[in-house]
C-alpha cells in the first residue's frame, strides 16, 4: 500500500485570471511539471502538453454543471515525498442541491489521474443523465487514433484510423473489453497521448477536435433509464488515466501504465509477488471429464515438474450427477459433486498442499445458472431488466453482497483455496433495473460492480494471503479498476502461440507483465480450428514445444495439459522451461520495464512474425525473449533499448541452453541490435544482458 498523503485544505480565496481559486493551488506544488500540466477550474497555465479541465454532470433536463467561482468551496492537496500529488476541488451548486469534489492525481513522470465524487445535497432527488470524469485538451497536432477491438478468443485486435472532427468509443455490454477495450492512443508526429477509463462496465471515451485543441473526455456512459441520486446520497464516477508519450512508440506510454499500475494501484501479497507456475485442468478435461481420481495422478507429476499451484477448475460443483454440466449450475457454490469428488474439495487440497504446492479453485460468483437452486431459494437476489433475469446476482443489493462474501469466505476457510479464479461469463448489458436492492431503475450496473468491488476487497482483507484472479470468458473483462481489486486478469481463453503474441503485445499497453496470467499452448479436449496441439505428437520438435509452451511464459505462466500421459522427453523439456522460467525470467516479468521491439503479432498470418520483448531492471540487467512465428522471414536484426551505449554488456543465451557468451558494447546494441539467424519457423530464443 501507498503511504498515507498529507492533506493540507485552504479556504481563503485568490483570484487567477479571472477566477477565484486558492493560494497553494498552482501548477509547480500541486501536479503539474513538465509538458503535461494539469489545471483544475480553469486556472490555465503554460499552452503546451495537456491541459485538464474538471469533469462535467449533465442533468436529465440538459443542464451541464460545471465549476465555476461562483461554486468554489474549497480545496485541499496531498503529498508524499518521491510520489503522488493529489488535488481535491469542491464546487457547490446550491440551487441544485449538488456538490461536486473534482479529484486529480499527478503520479511521477506523466500520468495522470482524474475522477468526480457527485453528492446530492439537497432534499430532492437529482437526475443524472451523464457524470464524465474529467475533461483533457491535447495538443492539435495530434493525427492518428489507434484501439482495439475484442471478442471472445479475438480480444486486443487493433484499429488504427485518422482522427477526423469527432471519435468515440462506447461500451454498452456490460463488460469492460467485450467489442472494444477500454483504451486508447492519439499519436502525432511528436507526441503521443493515451487514455483508459478504469471501469469494469459500460463506459465511455469521446474525442472532438477544437479551434485550438483536442478534447477528451471519458466516463460512464449515459445512464439508461437516467439516474435518481437521493438525498444523501453519492456517486463516485471511474477513474479516467491519461499518459503522455514520445512520437509514435507506445513503449513510452506502456511503461509508464505499468510503472504506475505495479506500485500504486495493483494489491501484491507473497503469492502474487512469486509470479507461481500454474497448472489447470480446464482444456484436457473440461467439465464432466474431470474428478478426484484424474485431478490427483496430475497434482503428483505437478510436483515433479516444479508447478506450484494446481487449480480446480468449472465441474466441482452441482448435483451428484455424472453428466451434470457447469454452466446450468453456476450459483450452487454450496454444494460438491460427489460423484467426481466423493472425497470433497478439502480432501484434494490437502493433497495438492501436502505435495508442496498451492491449491486453485475456480468460481463464477456473480452467475447464476438456469438449473441453479439459487434462482428458486432466492428469487430476491436475481438482477432483472423488464421483469426478464439477466443471469446474474446482482451486488447492488446488500443480501446478494452478504451471500457472495460468505460463499468465497467458505472457499477458502472449509475448501482451502489459495487461489480463487473468478469467471463472469455473460453480458449484464446496461445492467439490473430493479428498485428494491438498493439502486433505482437506472443505476443498477455501476451498483453491481461498486458492490462486486467491494467484496473483493472484503474477502482480500480476511485472506490476504490468497491471490484473487480475474477472468470473463477468457479476456472479455480487463480494466484498470478490476485491478485495484485483484491480482492479475487472464487474457482470453484460447492460447495457440501467435494468438498468445497478439495478446501479451497488445495487454501490456496500459498493464505490466506481472499482472497478465495466460497458459502456453494447451490440449483442448473439444474441437477449435487453431487449439491443435498435441504433445503426443510423433513429428514434435524440441524448438516447436519450446514455443508453444514459451509463449506463455511473457507475464505469468500456467499449463493445461494432461501431464500423466506426456511422452518422457516432453515431461523433462517442460520441466527445464518451467526451471528456466523460475530461475531466470520472472523477476523480470515481475520487476521489470517491458519494451516491444517488433509490431504486433496477429492472428491467422497477419501482423508482425518476429516477435521480440525486451524486460529492463533498473541495475542496468535485461532480459530478450524472441519468437520466429511462422511465415517470417529468415532473419531479423533487433535493436535494443535503454542500454548505456557507454558501456559493454554481456550476452547470453538462456535458452536454448549454452555456454557460448560475448561482450557487446551498448552502442552496437542500440545502433546496430542483434542478429538473428538461426532460429527455425515457430521457435523461441531467451537471452540475458548484464552491464560490466
Amino acid at each position: 500500500m501507498p503511504p498515507t498523503r498529507r492533506w493540507t485544505t485552504r479556504r481563503s480565496r485568490l483570484t487567477i485570471e479571472g477566477w477565484e481559486c486558492y493560494p497553494e493551488l498552482t501548477l509547480g506544488s500541486v501536479v503539474g511539471g513538465g509538458a503535461m500540466d494539469v489545471e483544475l477550474a480553469r486556472v490555465w497555465a503554460r499552452d503546451e502538453g495537456v491541459r485538464s479541465l474538471t469533469g462535467r454532470v449533465l442533468l436529465a433536463d440538459g443542464q451541464v454543471v460545471e465549476a465555476s467561482s461562483a461554486d468554489l468551496h474549497s480545496y485541499a492537496l496531498a503529498e508524499e515525498p518521491g510520489g503522488p500529488r493529489e488535488v481535491v476541488l469542491v464546487v457547490d451548486r446550491p440551487s441544485l442541491g449538488l456538490r461536486c469534489e473534482h479529484h486529480a492525481v499527478r503520479y511521477p513522470g506523466s500520468l495522470a489521474e482524474y475522477w468526480q465524487v457527485v453528492r446530492n445535497t439537497g432534499d430532492r432527488p437529482v437526475i443524472l443523465r451523464r457524470v464524465e470524469s474529467g475533461r483533457v485538451l491535447l495538443r492539435r497536432s495530434v493525427r492518428d487514433v489507434m484501439y482495439f477491438r475484442g471478442g471472445w478468443g479475438l480480444e486486443f485486435e487493433p484499429a488504427r484510423e485518422r482522427l477526423g472532427e469527432s471519435f468515440e468509443l462506447v461500451q454498452t455490454r456490460g463488460r469492460s473489453s467485450n467489442g472494444l477495450h477500454p483504451w486508447v492512443a492519439l499519436l502525432g508526429p511528436t507526441r503521443s497521448f493515451s487514455a483508459a477509463v478504469a471501469w469494469s462496465g459500460n463506459w465511455a471515451l469521446r474525442i472532438h477536435r477544437r479551434e485550438d485543441a483536442v478534447e477528451l473526455t471519458g466516463g460512464l456512459v449515459d445512464f439508461d433509464p437516467a439516474c435518481e441520486l437521493l438525498p444523501g446520497a453519492e456517486l463516485v464516477a471511474p477513474s479516467l488515466v491519461v499518459v503522455e508519450g514520445d512520437g509514435r512508440d507506445l513503449n513510452s506510454i506502456s511503461i509508464q501504465y505499468g510503472r504506475v499500475g505495479r506500485l500504486h494501484w495493483y494489491p501484491h501479497n507473497d503469492l502474487s509477488n512469486l509470479l507461481p507456475v500454474e497448472w489447470n485442468h480446464w482444456w484436457p478435461y473440461e467439465d464432466r471429464h474431470i474428478n478426484e481420481e484424474v485431478f490427483r495422478r496430475n497434482v503428483d507429476v505437478a510436483a515433479e515438474m516444479g508447478f506450484e499451484v494446481c487449480t480446480l477448475d468449472a465441474g466441482w460443483f452441482g448435483p451428484d450427477d455424472p453428466s451434470a454440466h457447469w454452466y446450468d449450475y453456476r450459483g450452487d457454490w454450496h454444494m460438491v459433486n460427489r460423484t467426481r469428488f466423493p472425497h470433497g474439495i478439502r480432501a484434494l487440497a490437502d493433497y495438492v498442499h501436502s505435495r508442496g504446492m498451492r491449491f486453485g479453485i475456480w468460481c463464477e460468483i456473480e452467475a447464476v445458472g438456469q438449473r441453479a437452486s439459487l434462482a428458486q431459494a432466492h428469487p430476491e437476489y436475481l438482477a432483472t431488466r423488464g421483469g426478464q433475469p439477466l443471469g446474474y446476482a446482482c451486488f447492488g443489493c446488500p443480501e446478494v453482497r452478504r451471500w457472495a462474501l460468505a460463499t468465497l469466505d467458505g472457499l477458502v476457510r472449509e475448501h482451502g483455496a489459495d487461489w480463487i479464479k473468478l469467471d463472469f461469463n455473460l453480458d449484464p448489458g446496461l445492467g439490473c433495473d430493479r428498485t428494491d436492492h438498493g439502486h433505482g431503475a437506472g443505476d443498477g450496473l455501476y451498483a453491481h460492480y461498486r458492490g462486486y468491488y467491494g467484496v473483493l476487497d472484503e474477502l482480500r482483507r480476511r485472506h490476504p494471503h490468497v491471490l484473487l484472479e480475474g477472468c470473463s470468458s477468457g479476456g472479455l473483462r480487463i480494466d484498470l479498476e478490476l485491478l485495484r481489486h485483484l491480482h492479475t486478469v487472464f487474457l482470453s481463453d484460447p492460447d495457440w502461440p501467435e494468438h498468445d503474441l497478439q495478446l501479451f503485445w497488445g495487454a501490456t499497453t496500459m498493464l505490466h507483465p506481472s499482472a497478465c496470467l495466460h497458459w502456453g499452448w494447451s490440449e483442448w479436449i473439444t474441437e477449435h480450428r487453431r487449439q491443435t496441439f498435441d504433445p503426443r505428437d510423433p513429428m514434435l520438435s524440441p524448438h516447436k514445444l519450446d514455443y508453444a509452451v514459451g509463449v506463455g511464459m511473457l507475464g505469468g505462466f500456467g499449463l493445461s495439459h494432461r501431464l500423466p500421459d506426456l511422452p518422457r522427453w516432453v515431461r523433462e523439456r517442460i520441466t527445464a522451461l518451467i526451471a528456466l522460467y523460475k530461475t531466470h525470467v520472472r523477476r523480470f516479468v515481475r520487476e521489470g520495464e517491458l519494451r516491444r521491439l517488433t509490431r504486433q503479432p496477429r492472428r491467422f498470418g497477419k501482423g508482425a512474425r518476429w516477435a521480440a520483448f525486451q524486460y529492463s531492471l533498473p541495475e542496468d540487467e535485461h532480459l530478450l525473449m524472441v519468437f520466429r512465428l511462422d511465415r517470417s522471414e529468415p532473419t531479423v536484426r533487433l535493436r535494443l533499448r535503454g542500454l548505456m551505449e557507454e558501456g559493454d554488456y554481456l550476452v547470453r543465451r538462456l535458452w536454448p541452453p549454452t555456454d557460448r557468451e560475448s561482450v557487446t558494447a551498448g552502442s552496437e546494441l542500440s545502433r546496430d541490435g542483434i542478429f538473428f539467424y538461426d532460429l527455425q519457423p515457430e521457435d523461441m530464443r531467451v537471452l540475458h544482458l548484464q552491464r560490466l
